[in-house]
This record gives C-alpha cells, sequence and structure tokens, in this order.
C-alpha cells in the first residue's frame, strides 16, 4: 500500500501540473468579426508548435477565409460535414511549404467538435498552413470517420473560446461550390 502511494504522489502532481498549465490563445481579426482560439499544445504538441510558428513568423498576413461548407453546397458527398476554412490560399502557393506529420484524433484524444481548429489536408502528412473551424459536431473529420476515404481523419488542435457567431457568419456567406464568391480577409492572427 504505501509503494503504491509512493508512486502515486508524483503521477499526481505531473496530471495537475499539465492541467493547471494555460495553453497559448491566438486572435484571428477578420472583415466580419474577431475569433479568439485556445491551442492545445498538450494533447497536440506537433500540428500546435506548426500553427504558431506561422502564426509567429507572419506566413498568415494577408490570409483568407475562403472555402465554406454547409448541408445545402455538398450534394456528391455521402459524409457531409460543416466548416469554415482558410489560410493562405494561393500567395505564395501553401504546396511549397514544408508540411508536417499527421497527429490523428486517435493519437491526441481530441475530437472535432463545435469549434474545433483543425489541419486541412490532402493525403496524412500534407498538412502546412490551412486550417478550418468546425460548425458544430463533426466526428466524420476524427479518426475512423468517412469524410476521406484512408479513415485517417484530421488534425484537431484547438478551440474557439469566443466568436462562433462569427465563424457562423462566414459560413452563410454566398458561394460558388464552396468558394466564397467574396473572401474574407484575414486582416492579422497573433499571440493573444
Amino acid at each position: 500500500m504505501r509503494k503504491a502511494i509512493i508512486f502515486f504522489i508524483p503521477v499526481l502532481m505531473f496530471v495537475f501540473q499539465v492541467s493547471g498549465q494555460e495553453l497559448p490563445s491566438v486572435e484571428i481579426k477578420s472583415d466580419l468579426g474577431n475569433i479568439v482560439v485556445e491551442i492545445d499544445t498538450i494533447n497536440a504538441p506537433l500540428t500546435a508548435k506548426n500553427f504558431l510558428q506561422h502564426v509567429e513568423g507572419g506566413t498568415y498576413n494577408n490570409a483568407l477565409f475562403y472555402r465554406v461548407v454547409r448541408m445545402d453546397n455538398q450534394p456528391n458527398n455521402n459524409a457531409k460535414i460543416e466548416v469554415i476554412q482558410g489560410g493562405i490560399y494561393t500567395e505564395p502557393r501553401f504546396e511549397a511549404i514544408k508540411p508536417i506529420a499527421h497527429e490523428t484524433t486517435e493519437t491526441t484524444g481530441l475530437k472535432h467538435l463545435d469549434g474545433t481548429l483543425s489541419m486541412a489536408r490532402m493525403e496524412p502528412g500534407t498538412a502546412s498552413t490551412e486550417f478550418f473551424i468546425c460548425v458544430g459536431d463533426q466526428p466524420e473529420l476524427d479518426f475512423g470517420g468517412k469524410r476521406n476515404a484512408d479513415g485517417q481523419g484530421f488534425a484537431a488542435f484547438g478551440q474557439v473560446v469566443s466568436g462562433m457567431e462569427v465563424v457562423r457568419k462566414i459560413q452563410q456567406q454566398k458561394d460558388n461550390q464552396q468558394t466564397l464568391v467574396e473572401k474574407v480577409e484575414i486582416k492579422e492572427i497573433r499571440l493573444k
């Protein structure tokens, strides 16, 4: 019994230190309002570090929200989702930026819930700068979900803590096959 207590004291101290650690927040300032997102550097360290490096390095200067996915604009998808997508879009081409390894939700324990910030990708290991925010819970984006045929899901790494009304407003803007007719300018993404 005494050995068990001695073992559990350091474990509890570690748990309290991790749970008490404050996560960094970023503010996304857009034409339609501001969104504050908490970045989960504990559970998704690789993806969070990548995003924060792009924030601090100015990659997102002149970024845009450019894609919206709603129930009414994805007629050919069996696994429907609802998100808004942003990033650098065209200049410089995001494909030219070194991608990161894929951190699945199975590994991180995070889920694609209402307001979850996650990385856009094609194949696993191709995410670099483009990100999306979930509108409503989106389990088809988690590991094992059916949105991508590979079943690997997407890398969730943050959570909106304020500004979901702005996310919803962006999602309702006019689109042409999921691409916004008028892109929403991201004036700045900065550490809060």
